[in-house]
């Protein structure tokens, strides 16, 4: 079953570009459930997030090993961080 690793960006209060990075089996239902309901992850709650990066996988374990890279490389991050554009 295809899987996703995403990438989400948001503004914390003090207008800095935070990143949170995941997996999923849907995107568009992860993305409102981070957005609009009590079963986003703990971090992002009371956030507008939107999606900034994404990759399909074949299988979820391929996306989950994906995901752990993706949350430890912080020049990734700090790359996506630089280019989301202001509203």
């Amino acid at each position: 079953m295809p899987s996703f690793v995403y990438v989400l960006a948001s503004r914390d209060p003090n207008g800095r570009t935070v990143t949170y990075v995941g997996w999923t089996l849907d995107l568009e239902r992860r993305l409102a459930e981070h957005n609009g309901s009590a079963k986003g992850a703990k971090s992002t709650r009371g956030r507008v997030w939107a999606l900034v990066y994404a990759e399909k996988h074949r299988t979820r374990n391929g996306a989950m090993r994906r995901e752990y890279v993706l949350k430890n490389d912080r020049a990734f991050r700090a790359i996506i961080r630089s280019t989301v554009i202001d509203d």
